[in-house]
């Protein structure tokens, strides 16, 4: 018998089988845990676009995973695509209404701590962080981009909260990226790209770590997340530029996250300037 002979057929390539939507609820949702739903879509726009849209009506800890994205968005609105099933492409909703509104910004950096602690355990390749929302990989001896978070406020004031969404690069081969500074899990050497247990891996390390802050009310020295963010931080202890609105720029060495989640840059006239997620347009090297 011939197979269908379709695009959209979830097994057209055997290197990237489909997830297994009752298998993740299986190992995931359970009484008094973070995650309350999981749903698995072959195809949507945007996952957090999707959440977004219902953040008033969902519980906390609402997952939404699809298999390909068509309008998939970083920062800034900034565009990106890749073949159905060759990452992990979710977003998931959270409430910390305990939590003080000043310390949400907090939320993607904890995330990027996650997703590195995760994938560390379950793939064995160690991912850093690049500030403020990039998440790398080395590649023969290459740093390169394998991930992304975005986070969004959703909803009402009294039933909304954070939709954090996060784009990983799996089993994405060398023909088909992007650019050349892209990389993936396997081309990292990963010693699984079974996107099952990596999901699985990374939404339990996002839970824990979501309780610990949530539980020391957003502190994150308290929590050991400003600590354990700043020894994963590519970025820091290197010579940057950071490109803001209207023109403008700061060379400095990046030399620490401060309290607030924001990079501290030390210029050559000594002084030490604060930039925050929202204020920067690209942070690039500096010569």
């Amino acid at each position: 018998m011939t197979p269908p002979d379709t695009e959209d057929n979830r097994w057209s390539d055997l290197d990237r089988p489909p997830l297994n939507a009752a298998s993740l609820r299986r190992a995931l949702l359970r009484d008094g845990g973070l995650w309350s739903s999981l749903d698995v879509v072959p195809a949507t726009g945007s996952t957090n676009t999707d959440l977004a849209a219902r953040a008033d009506e969902l519980p906390e800890g609402a997952v939404l995973v699809a298999e390909e994205q068509s309008a998939a968005r970083g920062r800034l609105d900034r565009r990106w695509s890749a073949p159905p099933r060759s990452g992990l492409f979710f977003s998931v909703l959270l409430k910390p209404a305990e939590v003080p509104v000043e310390r949400w910004g907090w939320l993607p950096l904890l995330t990027g701590v996650a997703v590195a602690t995760g994938l560390s355990r379950s793939a064995g390749v160690d991912t850093a962080l690049k500030w403020p929302n990039d998440l790398l990989v080395t590649v023969g001896e290459d740093e390169r981009k394998a991930g992304g978070i975005l986070a969004e406020r959703a909803g009402s004031p009294d039933g909304g909260g954070v939709v954090i969404g996060v784009g990983l690069n799996v089993t994405l081969r060398e023909d088909e990226l992007p650019v050349p500074t892209a990389g993936s899990l396997a081309l990292a050497g990963a010693r699984t790209t079974d996107r099952d247990p990596l999901l699985r891996a990374v939404l339990r390390s996002l839970e824990r770590w979501y309780g610990d802050w949530r539980a020391a009310g957003g502190d994150p020295a308290a929590c050991a997340l400003q600590e354990t963010y700043a020894a994963g931080c590519a970025t820091l202890g290197r010579r940057v530029r950071a490109e803001l609105p209207g023109d403008r720029s700061i060379v400095g060495e990046a030399v620490a996250v401060d309290g607030d989640g924001r990079l501290v840059l030390a210029t050559e006239e000594g002084i030490q300037h604060p930039v925050g997620a929202a204020d920067i347009i690209h942070l690039r090297p500096a010569p």
